[in-house]
This record gives C-alpha cells, sequence and structure tokens, in this order.
C-alpha cells in the first residue's frame, strides 16, 4: 500500500467512526485545501455523497472567489450547508482594527459556538494537521472540548493503538481531525492524484499565488509561478518557509493560535 493510500483510509476508517458513534456530527469546510480534501474523502467513505451537514462561518472578509468557489461545489455535490456570522459584531464594527486576536475571537470563535449551540452538533470535524502550526501539533484526532468550548491541551486523552475517546462531556462536543497526521505535501499530493477542484486562488497570477488561504485583510499571497497543482507539489519539495507565514495573525503574536484554540478557535 502506498503512503497515500494508507492516509486516505485512515481518514475513512475515522469518518466512518465519527458516522457510526455520534448523534449529530457536522464538518467544518474553510473552503481551503485541507477541509476541501476531507470533505472529499467524506464523499469517498460514503459511497459519493457527504450524509453530514457542512459548516462555514462567514466572516463576511473573506476573498469573494472563495465564496463562489463554496457555492458552486455546495450546487454540484449537493451538499447541506450550514452558515453562520456574528451579526452584531459586524454590526458594532468588528474587523482587524480591532485587534487580530479580538476579531478572530468574535467573528470566527464566537459565530462558530453559535453555530454549534443552536444546531445541536455533537461531535465537528475539521481539516486540520500537525505539521501546520504548532499549537495543532498538540491535538489527538478526537478531542473533547466542554460546554464553555475550552480546549485543555495538556490534558488531551491519550490515543494508542488507533483506540479514540469518543466520549461527548456534558454540555460539550467532540473536536474530529481526520486528516491530522497529514502534511501540507501529501494533502497537495493527493489533490493531484485525485483530481479535487480547489479554489483558483492557490494558482499563481502575476507572479503570487496564496498558500494559506483566510479573511482577505490577514492573508498574504506568496511569490510563485505555480500555476498548477503539479507546480505546487513540486514547489513545496523544495519549500523552506512556514505555510502560515502569510497570515496576519501568526505575525500579531508568537502564540496567537494556541490562545485562540484555547478558548475554542477551529
Amino acid at each position: 500500500m502506498d503512503h497515500l493510500t494508507r492516509l486516505e483510509q485512515e481518514s475513512i476508517h475515522i469518518l466512518r467512526e465519527v458516522h457510526a458513534r455520534f448523534r449529530n456530527p457536522a464538518m467544518l469546510w474553510s473552503i481551503g485545501k485541507d477541509s476541501t480534501a476531507l470533505l472529499w474523502l467524506a464523499r469517498k467513505a460514503f459511497l459519493g455523497r457527504c450524509p453530514m451537514p457542512l459548516v462555514h462561518v462567514d466572516t463576511t472578509l473573506k476573498i469573494p472567489e472563495m465564496i463562489e468557489h463554496r457555492d458552486k461545489i455546495v450546487r454540484e455535490w449537493q451538499l447541506e450547508l450550514v452558515v453562520g456570522s456574528n451579526e452584531e459584531a459586524l454590526a458594532a464594527g468588528m474587523g482587524p482594527a480591532s485587534g487580530r486576536l479580538e476579531c478572530c475571537g468574535a467573528l470566527k470563535t464566537e459565530a462558530f459556538r453559535r453555530i454549534v449551540v443552536n444546531h445541536g452538533f455533537d461531535a465537528i470535524m475539521l481539516g486540520i494537521r500537525r505539521d501546520e502550526e504548532r499549537s495543532r501539533s498538540k491535538e489527538r484526532v478526537f478531542s473533547p472540548r466542554g460546554g464553555d468550548f475550552s480546549w485543555e491541551y495538556k490534558e488531551q486523552p491519550p490515543e494508542i493503538w488507533g483506540q479514540y475517546n469518543v466520549d461527548v462531556p456534558p454540555g460539550g462536543h467532540v473536536r474530529v481531525h481526520p486528516i491530522l497526521d497529514w502534511t501540507e505535501l501529501d494533502v497537495w499530493e493527493y489533490i493531484l492524484r485525485e483530481g479535487i477542484p480547489v479554489v483558483g486562488l492557490y494558482f499563481a497570477r502575476n507572479g503570487k499565488r496564496y498558500r494559506s488561504l483566510g479573511c482577505s485583510p490577514c492573508t498574504e499571497p506568496i511569490d510563485s509561478s505555480a500555476s498548477t497543482v503539479a507546480e505546487i507539489v513540486e514547489e513545496l519539495r523544495g519549500m523552506r518557509v512556514s505555510e502560515r507565514a502569510g497570515r496576519a495573525q501568526d505575525k500579531a503574536d508568537a502564540y496567537a493560535m494556541q490562545k485562540l484554540r484555547t478558548g475554542g478557535y477551529m
């Protein structure tokens, strides 16, 4: 069995475990490469359909092309999409000028919290990877969250020999990370192998492309001439720059992501 097939089968096993063990699971879809690869895996796991709703947190600050791609895929793949925003914070003028961490907390974490509570989701699948960012390296595949959504990264349950803790904390939910052991290169090689459609912002235009996607005021493109998936794969094989080097919240504070995720961020 080759490396990508092994990763694929492990992720599909996790996806099926979630579907069997939880009452009301959902999947977070940011429209980026990782969550789109996860969505593809879900469709392979369940014979071409995704049996759970997708959750998209709309900060209203996404690059328009991302929303266009989202709506196109929802139509073509006949997906159930749940979209939510923190309308009160937006009406009060919340944005990056209020502070990067404050903005993420209000427009992402709080909006996400409301979606989970309002829909009663007991498991949320996310396309995060350990290699992407150091706080995520501390995660488990199945990661419990209490009713306050906080993440106790020093008290993560052990996962030995593929045995996962699927118990839902009272009033809480479980975050599930089916591609946690994948790398950025794995994801792109899988996208290449499977022919997965991704948003065009990843491909170079005028010498620039996006390597990591977020809100438009907080995401910068990198210098690149890679205009196809195959060229991105080759570029990454020689890349030595951090994947999130273009994300403003990471620059704002060395422990920004850990602080955000401890408070319930995705």
